[in-house]
């Protein structure tokens, strides 16, 4: 295929027209026409724009052919990248299910050393998929320089659909958990409850509360590194956008490491689990409302 070739097959696939392809290069459209009909040819950096717009190497746009290229490396970009966000999400999983099992074998019933146990195991399980996922992750990346996401319009429509529902049902879980657990010890505090003694009930409440978070972060980490495979261009991010999504990744791990803290030095694993991931929480919702509006003014 020719240069001109290929740049209409990436142009189309990606479902932009001519003017959409010339507004992102700053040139006219009739430069970008002149360019598909090999009438001429763009300068080097815009040859090296163009690679980058559309995750190929300059020896395939020139003189390879790219519609075969492009669906081979697809293939293996695909599914690479399903399998490192379903590795990354369930590395997370571990970690706040290795916490959750903490509150419920340590609080419930009362084997705090096994408790740390688990807790340490799941917390090794979740380090070393990290460790492996993300080297593996670097050597696809060296292996095939070509591949990256390349998908019809119509597929990152039916994902952009999608993605708002997978953000906003995990903190719909998460606001959820908060109102049972309130709904629980206002229950708790004015009837008698038989079975588990007050503190194993309120450990029972904070193990399901981690649970809503351990689900909830494990979702949006997941839709999270989906957004990415599908190549949404991350300059279309504005720098508070971006700033959220620090805030909230460091406020959740920020909260876990003080719940084990106040657990391990005060014994406080029942009571600290709702308090502290709510506030955090809260404090996250704070500081993005601040941060969208320093960005708006």
């Amino acid at each position: 295929m020719t240069f001109g070739e290929n740049l209409q097959f990436l142009r189309k696939r990606r479902g932009m027209t001519q003017e959409e392809l010339a507004e992102q290069m700053e040139v006219s459209r009739q430069s970008v026409s002149k360019w598909e009909s090999n009438a001429s040819y763009p300068e080097t950096d815009a040859i090296l724009r163009l690679c980058d717009l559309f995750h190929c190497d300059m020896d395939t746009l020139l003189r390879g052919d790219v519609s075969r290229r492009f669906g081979e490396d697809a293939a293996l970009w695909d599914k690479h990248m399903n399998g490192f966000a379903a590795a990354i999400a369930g590395g997370v999983g571990l970690v706040l299910l290795g916490v959750t099992l903490l509150l419920l074998i340590g609080g419930f019933f009362g084997q705090v050393m096994a408790a740390m146990v688990v807790f340490f195991l799941f917390l090794v399980a979740a380090v070393t998929i990290f460790i492996i996922s993300g080297m593996n992750h670097d050597i696809f990346l060296r292996q095939h320089p070509g591949a990256g996401p390349c998908y019809a319009k119509e597929e990152m429509e039916r994902f952009e659909r999608r993605f708002p529902l997978l953000i906003a049902a995990p903190v719909a879980l998460i606001l959820l958990g908060i109102v049972v657990i309130i709904v629980l010890e206002l229950y708790t505090s004015t009837h008698v409850v038989f079975g588990p003694n007050p503190e194993q009930w309120d450990a029972l409440c904070g193990t399901l509360f981690l649970l809503c978070i351990t689900i909830a972060t494990v979702t949006l980490v997941w839709a999270g590194i989906l957004h990415s495979k599908y190549g949404f261009p991350e300059e279309k991010m504005t720098p508070s956008q971006r700033r959220v999504g620090r805030i909230w990744g460091a406020g959740m791990v920020a909260a876990t490491a003080l719940y084990v803290g106040l657990g391990l030095g005060l014994d406080l694993w029942e009571q600290a689990a709702p308090i502290v991931y709510t506030v955090a929480a809260l404090l996250c919702v704070a500081a993005t409302i601040l941060v969208k509006k320093d960005d708006e003014s």
